[in-house]
């Protein structure tokens, strides 16, 4: 469905000089330097598929993002979407896709929603019969009905939200490309968008390219993870290779029965674990360790915790995936080539 064949993007950047004579120079006379933001990037993602593309801030997603729906051409590298090109034939292809901006809205501020879906039914030319089909799903998955003849402008951010992804799928795209769509939301909120974009993955088989901050989004929705950091591939793979990979750091978690105790934990003199490999978090009674289990095995930190301190209970679990991408950005774990 998503061909990314080794796509590079170059931007050039004006270097002004310092001073109010820099500055008139740089007018008359700019000097420019080449900013490589995305470099050599290749992926594929099958029909059907919900991929989570992921990378701290300045990696290059939104600029790799904006060169799949169009906005941008690539300076080298190709990629296709259905075999379409998306410069090439932009009027044919945004009738294939479906984008939602967690920041931004393609509703129209003042008008009901009735009337804003109705005026993209108009734009993307759909039958009367399959719009109406398509209006019922909506308003199953993403409950709608409560505010569906609400101005946009009364919606809560949660409703917002709802309503902005049932707008890119109306068409029945066969790409969405979802930038961000829980930020801002609670819990609740969250898990229902969650939960309609599975379903509408599932019934409707729409691909996903999903770009977010929030790891709970893509350990709850992705198949798989492109992860970058500076224009280029870091990982490609399934949530579990990554925990399987990376995930050397674990979670011990325990109850005190005396709050004092927590000061005869002293683990890093005992196992001799700097502050990368180590790290400890109490309120006075709840305890979290979370150590780097290929440096100090989970029986051994389990023997020296019950033989220090009493504890009312206890449990260890695999470190989250937030915590193995941060060590991984950090390159504190090695990564294949």
């Amino acid at each position: 469905m998503i061909y990314v064949d080794n796509i590079t993007k170059e931007f050039k950047k004006t270097i002004k000089q310092p001073g109010l004579l820099g500055s008139f120079k740089s007018l008359f006379n700019p000097k420019t330097e080449k900013i490589r933001a995305v470099d050599g990037i290749s992926f594929h993602v099958p029909k059907g598929e919900i991929l989570g593309f992921i990378g701290p801030n300045g990696a290059g997603k939104s600029t790799v993002i904006k060169m799949l729906t169009g906005i941008l051409t690539p300076t080298s590298g190709s990629c296709s979407i259905d075999g379409k090109i998306p410069q090439k034939d932009r009027k044919n292809y945004v009738r294939e896709i479906g984008v939602v901006f967690g920041q931004r809205t393609q509703l129209w501020w003042d008008l009901p929603l009735t009337e804003t879906y109705a005026v993209l039914k108009e734009i993307y030319e759909v039958e009367d019969s399959a719009y109406k089909r398509k209006m019922e799903l909506l308003n199953e998955v993403l409950d709608l009905q409560d505010f569906i003849k609400s101005p946009v402008r009364t919606l809560s951010l949660g409703q917002r939200m709802r309503a902005d992804i049932a707008a890119s799928l109306l068409h029945s795209p066969k790409v969405l490309f979802l930038d961000e769509p829980t930020i801002g939301l609670d819990v609740v909120v969250k898990d229902n968008i969650r939960r309609a974009i599975a379903q509408i993955n599932a019934e409707e088989k729409t691909t996903v390219i999903l770009t977010t901050h929030d790891l709970s989004d893509i350990e709850l929705l992705a198949d798989r993870i492109v992860m970058i950091d500076k224009g280029k591939n870091v990982f490609d793979g399934t949530v579990g290779e990554l925990k399987q990979n990376y995930g050397q750091m674990r979670e011990l978690n325990f109850e005190l029965q005396r709050a004092e105790d927590k000061a005869l934990l002293e683990y890093g003199k005992r196992f001799k674990l700097g502050e990368d490999d180590l790290a400890l978090i109490s309120d006075g009674v709840n305890v979290t360790v979370r150590f780097n289990s290929e440096l100090v095995p989970v029986g051994d930190m389990l023997s020296y915790t019950l033989s220090r301190v009493r504890v009312s209970d206890i449990s260890v679990k695999d470190a989250d995936i937030e915590e193995i991408i941060r060590r991984l950005y950090k390159k504190e774990v090695r990564i294949d080539a």
